[in-house]
């Protein structure tokens, strides 16, 4: 054995040893620095799209933001598939130290991936006006706006897909470092080309009145533009991180695109294909209720251009709780893996009490300025405006319960729970908000009150079913890991 393969064998060897004794609560707070990082990064310039368009100062094209939402989460569901569920089964082979079954892992998911992907960017490129439609383009200007936005999106598929897999594979190693900055660069670069690509000279770009010296004057096809050079940085930068330290190397002689691989990937990855598959459904099934149940081209644009900047909002505050559970997620497998039940249990404790403190305080502050939050990137129109801070706040009297839900999700995942984890996965979105969306508003017009109000408080009554889904399934499993520790403490 050559001294770098003894090095890099005696690192690994050191990793499994921190992972499964360190104190939970350090390891957690180091490995969910870098990844709450990531996730507020990468939601930042998510919402930095919806910033710059909503000073070009049309509904319809912060709408058609909205409108591509939908897309984004296929994409995504599909990468994310891919990368949980071969980054699970990594972290649990680490545990039980199977590194040539990892590295398997670790090429047939990215690779699988990347395939998908582009066969997903050829059939969208084939037919836009169609999907942009099925994602719910209701009014002529917003069906443009859609049609120019998917564009580059659907051409930066794979490298999306491919950036997603390598960065959750990075961070259930142990190594969220790295992923930290692919996906930063990424974000930090895609803030820059914005504003070059959004705006003309002489525009406003909604900053301390500045003006643009010089720019593109793409408009909304801009923002997409930018979005997708960015992802190609990430996954330039992700690819070399993998290949540049301890981490299981994607190398395509490690490609078994076999049943044993695709059951692993799909063990683990099905919550998180249901929950963002799912999360595309719930998105397209808003567009299509606001559509039908209001009449007005001009409020249909104002409620989707406000709905786009809520759950814009939201998915930026989310991803502080995500990437905080992301941090205990290779503390969950790695010690689930090398059957530290005790270390599991207190690391999802921990994980609970802290989030549910930090989710009140976020939403005491958030109800508090929800207008000056929201007019950053909810529409231009005074409609646009109003719905949008009267949704924000109903949505945030409900955001600490997401804590319980989230956490439960991504330990049951982690675990190899497959079913519960999925029933989780579609809580929120699928079993509760789908069938809201589609009925509450009619259900409130048959009583006289505005079809609207409905579209407004579908969401914080959906949190509430999951909530009360996530309580009986989340006991019944922590008692099953309480009788694992306490059956290894017996004498």
């Amino acid at each position: 054995m050559s001294d770098q393969a003894r090095a890099l064998d005696s690192a690994k060897e050191e990793k499994y040893i921190r992972m499964t004794t360190e104190p939970v609560e350090t390891l957690i707070r180091r490995l969910a620095l870098p990844t709450i990082i990531s996730m507020l990064v990468t939601s930042f310039y998510n919402l930095a799209d919806t910033f710059f368009v909503r000073h070009l100062e049309q509904d319809s094209m912060v709408a058609a933001v909205g409108v591509v939402l939908p897309l984004m989460n296929i994409i995504q569901a599909i990468g994310f598939y891919h990368g949980h569920g071969s980054g699970n089964f990594i972290s649990r082979a680490f545990g039980r130290k199977e590194l040539d079954e990892a590295g398997k892992m670790a090429a047939t998911g990215f690779f699988s991936a990347v395939l998908l992907g582009l066969l997903f960017s050829c059939f969208g490129l084939l037919f836009r006006e169609p999907l942009a439609r099925l994602l719910g383009a209701k009014t002529h200007s917003t069906l443009g706006h859609t049609v120019a936005y998917m564009r580059y999106i659907l051409l930066a598929t794979p490298f999306m897909m491919g950036s997603i897999v390598m960065n959750n594979q990075l961070r259930m190693q142990g190594n969220a470092f790295f992923s930290m900055i692919g996906l930063a660069s990424g974000a930090v670069l895609n803030l820059f080309l914005d504003p070059l690509l959004i705006f003309q000279r002489g525009d406003a770009i909604g900053i301390g009145g500045i003006r643009m010296g010089f720019g593109a004057g793409m408009g909304v096809a801009g923002a997409a533009l930018a979005t997708g050079i960015s992802q190609v940085v990430s996954f330039c930068i992700l690819l070399v991180g993998l290949s540049h330290s301890d981490n299981v190397k994607i190398r395509l002689r490690n490609f078994t695109p076999t049943p044993y691989y695709f059951k692993g990937i799909f063990t683990g990855g099905l919550p998180s294909l249901a929950r963002q598959g799912v999360a595309s459904i719930a998105t397209a099934s808003l567009n299509h209720a606001i559509g039908f149940y209001l009449t007005d081209p001009l409020l249909v644009d104002a409620a989707q251009a406000a709905m786009t900047g809520v759950n814009r909002i939201m998915m930026f505050l989310s991803s502080a709780l995500i990437g905080f559970g992301q941090g205990f997620q290779p503390v969950c497998g790695f010690n689930y893996g090398a059957r530290r039940y005790d270390r599991v249990l207190k690391a999802f404790w921990y994980c609970v009490r802290v989030a549910v403190l930090v989710l009140v305080c976020i939403a005491l502050l958030g109800f508090i300025y929800a207008r000056p939050i929201t007019n950053l990137v909810a529409g231009a129109s005074p409609e646009a405006l109003d719905i949008a801070a009267f949704t924000f706040r109903a949505q945030l009297i409900a955001f600490p319960l997401s804590a319980w839900v989230v956490l439960m999700n991504m330990m049951l995942q982690n675990i190899g729970v497959t079913g519960k984890a999925t029933l989780l996965a579609l809580a929120r979105q699928g079993l509760a908000f789908i069938p809201l969306v589609l009925l509450l508003p009619g259900l409130l017009s048959h009583f006289g009150m505005a079809p609207l109000l409905g579209i407004e408080l579908v969401q914080p009554i959906a949190d509430l079913a999951a909530f009360l889904i996530a309580i009986p399934v989340g006991r019944v499993e922590l008692r099953e890991l309480e009788r694992l520790r306490d059956a290894q403490n017996k004498p």
